[in-house]
Formats: structure tokens, sequence, C-alpha cells
């Protein structure tokens, strides 16, 4: 779909409510493009939106939402969306105060063995791999990367490891 997904489509694929949304357009967290009174989301800003659900979720603070997407966009130089796409996993990891964007499971392992205090993991791939399956499976465009979309679909809600794949959440202690 090239003229992108309406607030509708948004609100279909990560469930948040259209206030919401249009929320978070207000305060610049995820600024849509505007044909008229219309906004249309990008698939790279419905994969930050689906996102931002996810760390909402998780019990993040708007302001530590903000502080996490303006660091991911330093830190990785792109958009996510196109950052899922392009490594095989990328997760968030954090203490409370320090945040860690690690793409392989042996940094993982030495942000933990290194923490004092227990540690929040989030798949940001596997967020971007959902929506991407949802796209796919609603009609609309296929993903940029190959995967299974029942397996992602499937593994996406239910499995939860650290590191190991199709985890969304962990919560591990630094011991």
């Amino acid at each position: 779909m090239d003229s992108g997904f309406t607030s509708a489509q948004v609100v279909k694929f990560t469930g948040i409510t259209l206030r919401q949304l249009q929320w978070w357009d207000e305060r610049g967290m995820v600024v849509p493009r505007r044909e008229g009174h219309h906004r249309l989301y990008s698939k790279e800003d419905l994969a930050e939106v689906a996102v931002i659900c996810e760390l909402r979720q998780r019990g993040f603070s708007l302001q530590r939402v903000r502080k996490v997407m303006s660091f991911l966009q330093r830190e990785l130089g792109k958009r996510l969306y196109e950052s899922a796409s392009t490594n095989s996993q990328i997760h968030l990891l954090t203490d409370g105060k320090n945040i860690f964007i690690k793409d392989s499971p042996e940094s993982i392992v030495d942000v933990l063995k290194n923490s004092r205090q227990p540690i929040l993991a989030v798949c940001l791939s596997d967020t971007v791999q959902r929506i991407q399956a949802e796209i796919k499976v609603d009609g609309q465009e296929g993903p940029s990367t190959d995967f299974d979309v029942v397996k992602v679909r499937a593994s996406g809600r239910s499995e939860k490891r650290l590191a190991v794949g199709k985890s969304t959440l962990s919560r591990v202690s630094g011991e």
C-alpha cells in the first residue's frame, strides 16, 4: 500500500485507541504524513507505534518512551523498521537508569553479567516482525525480510526467552 495506513488500520494492527494515536501525534512521538485532515502512517511509523505500545504495556512512562525512541534513533542511525529488517535481532535492555541496544546474544549476556540490578529486556525486532506479519496477513503489503509469518505470530506472544529468539520481554536478575 503506497499511500500509507489510516488511523483505523493502525488501531487494528496495534490495538491502541484512536485517541491515543492522536495524542501521540499531537505530542510529536509519531508524526504521520497528512493528506487534508487525514493522517497516513508509513510502515516505519506503524512499527514505531507498535514499539511504543509494547513499551507502554511494560510500564514505561511516556517520558521514558520518548527517551528510548530518541536513543534508538541516535544509536541506530536510521528508523527502527529499517534496522529491524536488516539485523536479525535488536534488543532493548534497561535497568531503569541505563539503556542498552544489543544485537547479539553474547552482548546481552555481557550486560546481564555486569548488572547489579534487575534488567528489563524487550526484543524490538520481534515487535516489528509481528507488525510486518499483521500487514501481510491483512493483505496490505509483504514484509521486507524473510521470515515465517505463522511462526512469528504464534511464537511472538507465547515464548518468553531472552536473546534466543522470539521473546518480547524477559525480566532477568543480574546475578
